[in-house]
Parts: C-alpha cells; sequence; structure tokens
C-alpha cells in the first residue's frame, strides 16, 4: 500500500507536535485533494454535529476539532481511499470497509456517553475503524484466500478458519499491518479483540481502547442487517461489556441508537441503510430541487416585468409565494418593520396553520444577539440547518421557540433600504423533509429577489420624501 504508507508518514508527523503542528496538519491534509473533500465531509457528518458548526475549511476543522482529532480522522479515511482503489469491484470488500465505519460511529456516540475527553474519544474512533483491518485487508487484496475461508468456516466463521487456511489470526495480520506502517503503539494495542469481564486491579488506557473498539466491531456486525436477531445481540453486547467501559447498559443501547440514526444517513450498501430506498428519495429530492430552481428563476424574472410599476406589498407577495413553492418550504412568512411600534410584525403567510400564527408572531425591533437580528444587522440571507441542536438553542428567539420550534431547518432573507432593515421573509422546513442543503444557485437568486424588493421600497421612500419637501 504505497499510497498509504506515504500519506501516513506526513500524517504522524503532523500529530507529534512539531513546530506550527496546526499548519502542518493542514498542509498535509490539503495536499490530497481526495482526503480534504473526506475530512470536510465527515467533519460536517452525524458524528461530529454536536460541534454545532458548519466546517467549510481545513484549517477551521483542525481548529475546531484538534490535530489529534483530524490525524486520526486522516488515518482512518486514508485507509478507506487506499482499500477502495486495490479493489474498486468488490462488494464484500465494500461491506467490510462500510461496518468499520460503522463501528467508528458507535464508538464515537458510546465515548461521548462516558464523558471521555475528545483525544480519548478520537483514539476510539479510530481503533474500531482498525479494529477489523485483517478483515478488510484479505477481502481487498485475497479474496481468494476469502473464499477459502468461507468454506471452511461458513459465513461469518472467517476468523475462526484464519489460523489453518491463513497461518495466523486476522487480528494478528491486521496489528502487523498496523506496525509495519508505524501507527502510534497505544492505537495498535487498542485494536486488539478482548473479551468482556469486570475490569481487574491494572486497567490502562490501552485496555480501555480495547473494550470500546472490541464491543464496537462487533455491534457493527450486529447491526448490519437491521434485524431482531441482531438487535438482540447488541442488548447482549451492552450488558456483558458495560463494567469494563464503566457506562450503564441502557446509556451503551442509547448510544448505540444515535450511532444507528447517523449510519442511516450516511453509509451506502449497508442493510441498515436502505440504499434503495435512499437512492429512490435521493432522485426524488434531485427533481424536486430542479423543479424548485425553475420555480424560482421564473418568479425572479416575473418580479423583473414589475419592479417598476408594483408597490413593495405586491413585490413582497409576490416573492413570498415564489420562495415558498421554489424551496418547499412548510410554511413562509413575510415579517414589516413598524417603526411607530418599533416591532417587526408576520403580516402575510403561506402554509399549514400560518393564518393562526400570524397574529402572535411580532417582535422588538432592539437589537438581540439572536439569528434574526444577525441576518438584519448584517443584511445576509442566513440558513439554519439544524435548529434542533442544543447548542443553537441561545441563538433562538423566545417567539421562535414558541410558535416555529417545530421547524428542523429554516431560512431568513433579510430586507434592507439604506442600511437600515425594512423586514424579512422566513422561510422553514419540518422533520418531513430531507435534510436541507441550499446551493450556489439558490442563494443567488435569493438575493436577486431580495434586491427586487428593496428596489421597490426604496422608490417609495423617495416618493414619499418627494412629497414632504415644502413647495
Amino acid at each position: 500500500m504505497p499510497g498509504f504508507a506515504k500519506a501516513i508518514s506526513a500524517i504522524l508527523g503532523a500529530m507529534r507536535g512539531e513546530d506550527e503542528h496546526q499548519f502542518s496538519m493542514t498542509q498535509t491534509v490539503l495536499s490530497d485533494p481526495v482526503l480534504t473533500q473526506k475530512v470536510l465531509r465527515l467533519a460536517n457528518s452525524g458524528m461530529y454535529s454536536a460541534f454545532g458548526q458548519r466546517i467549510n475549511t481545513v484549517t477551521k476543522a483542525v481548529l475546531v476539532l484538534g490535530t489529534e482529532a483530524i490525524g486520526h480522522l486522516a488515518l482512518g479515511l486514508k485507509l478507506i481511499e487506499e482499500l477502495t482503489r486495490a479493489s474498486a469491484d468488490s462488494a464484500v470488500a465494500h461491506v467490510e470497509m462500510e461496518k468499520a465505519v460503522l463501528a467508528g460511529m458507535v464508538a464515537q456516540q458510546v465515548t461521548s456517553s462516558a464523558s471521555a475527553s475528545p483525544r480519548d474519544a478520537e483514539e476510539a474512533v479510530v481503533c474500531s475503524m482498525l479494529h477489523t483491518l485483517g478483515r478488510m485487508m484479505i477481502t481487498f487484496y485475497m479474496p481468494e484466500r476469502w473464499s477459502a475461508l468461507q468454506a471452511l468456516g461458513g459465513a461469518g466463521g472467517e476468523d475462526a478458519a484464519a489460523p489453518p487456511v491463513l497461518g495466523l489470526s486476522m487480528e494478528a495480520i491486521g496489528r502487523a499491518a498496523a506496525e509495519h506502517w508505524g501507527l502510534p503503539k497505544n492505537l495498535i494495542a487498542g485494536m486488539r479483540r478482548v473479551e468482556p469481564a469486570p475490569r481487574g486491579e491494572v486497567f490502562t488506557h490501552e485496555d480501555w481502547l480495547a473494550a470500546v473498539s472490541t464491543m464496537s466491531s462487533q455491534c457493527a456486525s450486529s447491526l448490519w442487517n437491521d434485524d431482531e436477531a441482531g438487535a438482540a445481540q447488541v442488548r447482549e453486547l451492552a450488558g456483558s461489556f458495560s463494567s469494563m467501559l464503566g457506562v450503564a447498559p441502557d446509556h451503551i443501547l442509547t448510544a448505540i441508537d444515535k450511532a444507528k440514526e447517523t449510519a442511516a444517513t450516511d453509509l451506502t450498501i449497508a442493510p441498515l441503510a436502505k440504499p434503495a430506498e435512499k437512492r429512490a428519495a435521493d432522485m426524488a429530492t434531485r427533481r424536486m430541487r430542479a423543479e424548485g430552481n425553475k420555480v424560482l428563476l421564473s418568479g425572479v424574472s416575473d418580479m423583473r416585468d414589475v419592479v417598476a410599476t408594483a408597490n413593495p406589498g405586491q413585490m413582497m407577495s409576490m416573492a413570498l409565494e415564489t420562495v415558498f413553492q421554489g424551496l418547499t418550504f412548510s410554511r413562509a412568512l413575510a415579517f414589516l418593520r413598524n417603526r411607530r411600534e418599533n416591532k417587526y410584525i408576520a403580516k402575510i403567510g403561506l402554509g399549514d396553520g400560518t393564518r393562526e400564527l400570524i397574529g402572535a408572531l411580532s417582535f422588538d425591533d432592539t437589537y438581540s444577539a439572536n439569528v434574526f437580528h444577525a441576518s438584519l444587522g448584517s443584511d445576509r440571507v442566513i440558513f439554519v440547518e439544524n435548529a434542533q441542536d442544543a447548542k443553537f438553542a441561545a441563538k433562538l428567539p423566545q417567539w421562535w421557540k414558541d410558535c416555529l420550534s417545530d421547524a428542523r431547518s429554516f431560512v431568513i432573507l433579510p430586507l434592507s433600504s439604506n442600511g437600515q432593515p425594512v423586514g424579512f421573509i422566513y422561510g422553514d422546513w419540518d422533520d418531513s423533509f430531507p435534510p436541507i442543503h441550499l446551493s450556489q444557485t439558490e442563494f443567488a437568486l435569493l438575493n436577486d429577489l431580495r434586491s427586487l424588493i428593496v428596489k421597490t421600497v426604496v422608490r417609495r421612500q423617495q416618493v414619499e420624501l418627494a412629497a414632504a419637501k415644502p413647495r
């Protein structure tokens, strides 16, 4: 694996705390476009969503997650990339790869429930991903030997059949490869398989890593088919490893359920992820978004046609209808600023329940540290991907929590004239929609739409100003 061997030395060098090691890690990741894309994708995935912020650069990923965490992510991802390149067409090998990724998801959630430090948690994730390294290497590089293992031990009995067929165990193969690549000793020690038992008088950090990674990899196999037999095995694993991990069985099961939810979104071929349904939903979403962009384009064009004659209220109504249909919002609302009352007040709305909500939706225009005033103050469109994130709660005003808290994602389109906010359009999606990600095209169309409304507002203000001048 020359590609991996070369990359790993750079990653480990950046992890050892050399001068400017944060910059060194950033450079190491950025030198590989594929690795850059994968690190950013994983840093923004459900495994790390607890950080509560969008990570758009490797530099920010290193700052937020830390050099050690990014190093561990890079090690695991680089390994998966090399294995995939080695055997692009092997379905069996890809099963082992996704099981390894699933094991990492389980480890991440279990260590979070155990309140492990970020560094300990990341070590546990990479140990769990590497725990079945021997199986991955045999399926990728020696598929004929894998067939021989299955012929002797049957499906699922490959580990037991390894010594007579290969001359050594799967664990020994994986550990030997890790030692050859120069992986840190604590990670190699954590790759070993252990049997569940109460903690002895001497229980080291490496023992803890081995326990987490053993349980996580076994959970991954049990979760794979998403059936009752696997669920029973997971319950048994939670009970048997509870003492060794120092985590109550019900907390382990809750953590595994969270990992299962993440896996259903992020994995591609696991039965757990329902790949056929996911592909169908993805195609439907793409078609919906393509049609939605046509609606946005058409709506902006219609507004352009009448911008010279329409009043602000008419333009606001056209804009609201355009974004409601084009972005398939659950509901959309237009707020106007009433300077006499010093309030923003909802005037019109589309979608279920908006007619009943309008009378209750108003708030003071005095600045407050929340996402709405942030958008109005900066005059920038704000998209909130996960409004349910507990760490984001402090940025949401009480009026939103009282009336709109069933939204999962939402958009704010501020409207300003001469640097002063005059109102905004709000639209949201509930949990019935797939995860939302707005494209640059959609952001551009929303900004075009905003500018057209503001033109009519400015024109009206100029007319009012001219009428007020003494003759």
